[in-house]
């Protein structure tokens, strides 16, 4: 009995990831990874509190504020979004679509985003390194 068991959960699990589409299993595949960063899932954030929150980068942009450069990326963890901008920068080496990032700040609402302004950040290991 012990034996089949795990088959059932296996056979159970293949049949939930066929019928999942591929962006919700990369969402919850992001999710269990928030645990392992110490991170905060981002749709549990609030605004004006400091929160740890992990995921991948979905876009980096160049956009200037006030005529100042400044550098944003949305981070999606996936349960949600958030944008991390640096004022004052127009390139930060590792930061690019698709880069498995930890950042930490400041979590205030523009615009009605999350939005974190110069967050500390860690740059995660891409898949195969």
């Amino acid at each position: 009995m012990s034996t089949a068991e795990p088959v059932r959960r296996g056979l159970r699990g293949f049949f939930r990831r066929l019928a999942t589409s591929q962006a919700e299993l990369e969402a919850a595949e992001l999710q269990e990874d928030l645990d392992r960063h110490g991170a905060t899932p981002i749709a549990s954030c609030g605004q004006r509190r400091r929160f740890c929150v992990a995921g991948t980068l979905r876009t980096v942009t160049l956009r200037p504020r006030g005529g100042v450069p400044s550098l944003e990326a949305e981070l999606y963890d996936g349960s949600d979004v958030v944008d991390l901008v640096w004022l004052g920068r127009r390139k930060i080496i590792g930061i690019e679509p698709g880069r498995m990032v930890r950042a930490e700040g400041l979590i205030s609402m523009q615009d009605g985003r999350k939005v974190i302004f110069n967050p500390r950040y860690e740059l995660r290991p891409v898949s195969g390194e």
